[in-house]
Formats: structure tokens, sequence, C-alpha cells
């Protein structure tokens, strides 16, 4: 039996490392200064109640756990491979500029700079006000990926996907099995962010309104509902990737996956491998430890 097959694992790249969970047991595994690999468990945020097993309820709830939990692994790892602690005052800074940077570069900036499109028909307005988002997002991602520090992480999302790929075509945790996977993978966060980008511009263009605070308000309000819709779709499209439905729904995450994503080196496959193995076969008895 494939011993990926009932297990789905999910993953994140970090610095210098690679977060794995599976189920509520989350590990990370960071190449530390001196070369080894330390690994850590990583607490899982609060279960909100049972409110993360009710479809089109989950989506939002779980986009709150994966974030919550991604901060916490990011600010570890780097804390890891640079030696440098990040106080409680100054994680809350770095989320704060993350959700100023995500609400006034990708909500309120289209909105703004579709305010200048000589467009009467609403509809119009709201479907080239999408378009400018989704340009800008883009723009972003093409634009940081220029950059040193963050083409290694992409190089360890890399890893991270063909490390699950391998594990989930049977290949356990080889590292040979690894280098011939894909670094493509169909539940990857890129590909709910784009589908998620562009399914609001199909539920916001529903907003009638043209005056630019209600406009902004309308966005937030429903931004639950796309992310609900968004994540029951791609979570079908991750079961059943081969369907003639479905496909066609995740493939272009998959192609912008090949900006978020670098081929990694045996290294970086090694500390992915190490995180996947421990979130598999029990991160709890390797809390702290180091790999040399």
């Amino acid at each position: 039996m494939n011993p990926g097959e009932n297990m789905p694992i999910g993953g994140q790249a970090i610095v210098e490392g690679v977060l794995m969970q599976n189920g509520d047991r989350a590990v990370i595994a960071v190449r530390n200064p001196e070369g080894g690999i330390v690994v850590e468990e990583i607490p899982p945020p609060r279960r909100i109640g049972r409110w993360r097993d009710i479809p089109f309820v989950r989506g939002p709830v779980r986009l709150y756990e994966m974030l919550s939990l991604g901060m916490r692994a990011l600010s570890r790892s780097a804390e890891i491979a640079y030696g440098e602690a990040q106080s409680r005052a100054e994680f809350v800074l770095t989320l704060g500029l993350a959700l100023a940077v995500v609400l006034g570069g990708f909500v309120v900036l289209p909105v703004f700079l579709a305010g200048f499109l000589p467009f009467r028909n609403t509809l119009a307005f709201n479907l080239l006000e999408g378009a400018i988002r989704i340009a800008l997002f883009l723009l972003y991602i093409w634009g940081i990926s220029l950059l040193k520090d963050v083409r290694r992480v992409f190089q360890y999302h890399g890893a991270e996907h063909k490390s699950v790929h391998a594990f989930e075509a049977g290949g356990g945790f080889s590292l040979d099995a690894a280098k011939r996977a894909s670094p493509l993978h169909p539940r990857c966060g890129t590909t709910f962010i784009l589908f998620t980008a562009v399914l609001a511009i199909l539920i916001f263009s529903l907003i009638p309104s043209r005056v630019f605070w209600m406009r902004i308000v309308g966005r937030l309000l429903l931004l639950p509902v796309v992310i609900s819709v968004s994540y029951e779709i791609l979570r079908l499209g991750g079961k059943y990737p081969r369907s003639p439905l479905l496909k066609p729904l995740i493939l272009p995450g998959l192609l912008l996956q090949r900006l978020t994503t670098r081929e990694p080196d045996e290294d970086q496959l090694e500390v992915a491998l190490t995180a996947l193995r421990h979130a598999v076969e029990g991160a709890s008895a390797a809390s702290s430890a180091t790999v040399e």
C-alpha cells in the first residue's frame, strides 16, 4: 500500500529549512550555521471548536491555522539559521506589516487604481480591477524572486514539494526518489492564492457600488466567502488531480509554481526529507534535536 495514501502531508518553505505538517503534528528542520540539521516540533494553533470540519466554513479556519503556524515556524527558523531571536513585539510588528502589505497592496490599491479607468459599466469596472489585482500579485512574485535570499526559500519550496511527491508515490524518504519527483504540487498554497485571486474577480464583480469605501468594505466582507469556495474546490483538486473538470482549475497555479519553486540541491532535499520523516514517524521523539 502506498505509505502516503491516507496521510495527506502539508508543508512550507521557511528560512534555511522546511516545515512539514501531518495532521496536528508539525515539525521544522532547519540547517544551522554549523551545517547540522536542527529538528523541532512546533505546537499547532489552538483548534477553533469543530469549525475546521464544516464544509465552506473550514476554509477561513484552516487559513488562520496555516498562517499562525507558518509565522511561528518562520520566526523560529530565522533564529536557528541566523542565531537571532525575535521578541514578541517584533513578531507582532512583522505580522502587522505583512497584513498591511496584503490589504493595502492587493485590496485597496487595485480599487484605487481602477478609479482612474474611464469605464461607466460597473461589471466591466470590477473585472478590470480584478485584472489589476492579479497583475500586481504576479509582478510582486516576479520581483521578490530576483532576491537571493528569496531564491533560496524558493529552492526549499521545491525541496518540500519533491519530498512530499516522492512520499505520496510510495518512495518513502528516499533521496533518489525525491530527486526524480516534480517540484510542482496541486495542494500548494501558491495555487490556492492564485485561484482565490481569480475567483475574487467573479465574486467581487457582483458588488454594484462604485463608491470607494463601499467597494473596500464589500471586498473585506466577501473575502471569507472567496476563501471558503476556493478551499473546497482546490481540496477536491488535490484529491482528484487528474479529473478533467478540476485539472483546468489547478493548472494556472501549477504554472505559477514555476516562479515560486526552484530546483533544490541535495543538502536542501536532505533537510526537507528530515522534516518529513519526523512529521510522519514521530516528531515528539525529536522535539529538539540536531541531526549531523
